[in-house]
């Protein structure tokens, strides 16, 4: 094989994201010397008619690329990445436990990209959140129960790929023990294959069982599994576990590899090489790939082949198995609905209003809105972690509005004020605020990890009546008194929509 040959051999294996709303000459000329795949993110959306002229853009390229983009239907969009999704998320449907709901909103998703013209969808979020207090996966999760977050696991799956698009489950084998962010830093899961097995991996089998064609890999430490590795660079947890005795035959797919966890320490183009090693078929490379740093992971990796630390016929088993990948995206998953056609359908009353019933603390929440008729809205901003982005979210998102118009309208009315959790905590929630004891509603995500506790806590302590509102993943949810007297499991446009309409004062 030639030296060209090798190269784009390696180069089918590489998924690049890019800068800019629409596709660079670099990008564009890859794809048609060997680039199979690449990856939307939120920075790469305007608006809808512009994401479709991209999705058409790149297919005029590469007819069968692969162009991935993170929908999971919830907190991360990128179709809707301006407005918010009018999808519930996936932790208010396991809170919902209808499989034949989740297979429903798997088909609108497919639907939804597909008609953009992206195939790959990574998602569903297969982590089992068993600590409230992770940062990064929560209400992405299905639940803290392994069964339950298996049986939407494949729910979810199989309505995608039933509507054509393919599914990618992540973060294998399990991110949702953990306290720390894999963006920021290397988390670490200290538990044994027995626990694993029990917590973390039934949601994957389910997957797997259900027909996913690739599953993508999280950047976590299994000490007492790998304790030199985390698992996207591991060949003991994609060779011996998810091949070997999980059986999976499709696509591995690694998560970013700019994220701390995968290349903190030693950097993009090392993590390749590894991550190939390891098992990893195609190459997530990150949110904003230059055309440089695409060139010197080619580079490393032929290097590495050259020097014996990385064996070609890896690297020809990884680019077969994206070139099979790929083969399954027909026409069917090109955009042919046209662009700016959005064919998903859009949430109905009976659909809001059965979002709305899944939130915990309703009971409450109703009394206690009916005694404070005239309640302010203080609006919580904490920094949002790396993979949900600068997205709206809840009933502040555009969406939320356009779903429940008239609700949104008396929601306005009430006042709205925006205040950082930092500023929160140093008295910004009494600031400006009325003192005719009409009350405040103190809408957020995740209140008991942000430092807004300490200023809901000063208002309590002056009399003030409150109603606590959460939009993440809670602690105590639905108790009187606490973080999250009203808990919404979800932020989406459609939680928030929910949210609008529970704010009525009026059962729904």
């Amino acid at each position: 094989m030639s030296a060209d040959e090798l190269r784009r051999a390696v180069r089918a294996t590489l998924m690049p994201g890019f800068a800019g709303t629409e596709a660079p000459e670099w990008i564009l000329g890859l794809l048609a010397d060997g680039l199979r795949a690449v990856c939307i993110y939120g920075q790469n959306v305007s608006d809808r008619e512009q994401l479709t002229a991209l999705g058409a853009q790149l297919r005029a390229a590469a007819p069968g690329a692969i162009v991935g983009i993170d929908e999971e239907g919830g907190e991360v969009t990128r179709l809707h990445y301006r407005t918010g999704a009018p999808y519930p998320g996936a932790a208010i449907l396991g809170r919902i436990d209808d499989t034949a709901y989740t297979e429903e909103i798997g088909r609108r998703v497919a639907a939804d990209i597909l008609a953009a013209g992206f195939p790959l969808a990574l998602a569903p979020d297969a982590d089992v959140n068993s600590t409230p207090e992770n940062p990064v996966i929560g209400t992405r999760s299905f639940g803290a129960e392994p069964e339950l977050a298996a049986r939407h696991t494949a729910a979810w799956v199989r309505g995608l790929q039933a509507g054509g698009a393919i599914a990618c489950p992540k973060h294998f084998p399990g991110h949702g023990d953990t306290a720390q962010d894999s963006h920021l830093m290397l988390p670490t899961v200290d538990v044994d294959l027995d626990v694993l097995r029990a917590r973390e991996l039934p949601p994957f089998r389910a997957a797997i069982a259900a027909g996913a064609r690739a599953i993508m890999t999280s950047h976590i430490l299994l000490p007492r599994i790998d304790p030199e590795a985390p698992a996207t660079l591991s060949p003991r947890i994609l060779q011996g576990l998810l091949r070997d005795e999980l059986g999976f035959t499709g696509a591995i797919v690694s998560d970013a590899l700019d994220m701390a966890g995968a290349s903190g320490e030693i950097g993009i183009p090392e993590a390749a090489v590894r991550a190939l090693a390891a098992g990893c078929d195609l190459l997530c490379l990150g949110t904003a790939s230059g055309e440089e740093e695409v060139r010197e992971i080619e580079d490393q990796v032929l290097a590495a082949i050259a020097a014996g630390r990385l064996d070609a016929a890896r690297v020809h088993e990884a680019a077969a198995r994206v070139h099979e990948l790929a083969a399954g995206v027909g026409p069917a998953q090109a955009g042919a609905a046209g662009p700016g056609t959005a064919i998903a359908p859009l949430p109905d009353d009976a659909e809001i209003a059965r979002v709305a019933a899944s939130f915990a603390g309703r009971a409450h929440a109703m009394a206690w809105l009916a005694e404070h008729p005239r309640a302010r809205v203080i609006r919580i901003d904490a920094e949002a972690n790396q993979a949900i982005g600068a997205a709206p979210w809840g009933p502040f998102a555009p969406a939320a509005a356009e779903l429940a118009p008239a609700a949104a309208a008396r929601f306005a009315a009430r006042g709205i004020r925006t205040v950082s959790a930092s500023d929160a905590a140093r008295g910004g929630l009494s600031d400006g605020h009325p003192e005719d004891g009409s009350g405040v509603l103190v809408i957020g995500r995740d209140l008991h990890r942000s430092a807004a506790a300490a200023g809901i806590s000063e208002l309590r302590a002056a009399g003030t009546p409150v109603l606590t509102v959460d939009l993440g993943w809670p602690d105590a949810p639905g108790a009187p008194g606490g973080l999250a007297e009203l808990a919404g499991f979800g932020s989406s446009a459609l939680a928030g929509a929910a949210l609008l309409r529970i704010t009525e004062g009026t059962d729904v």
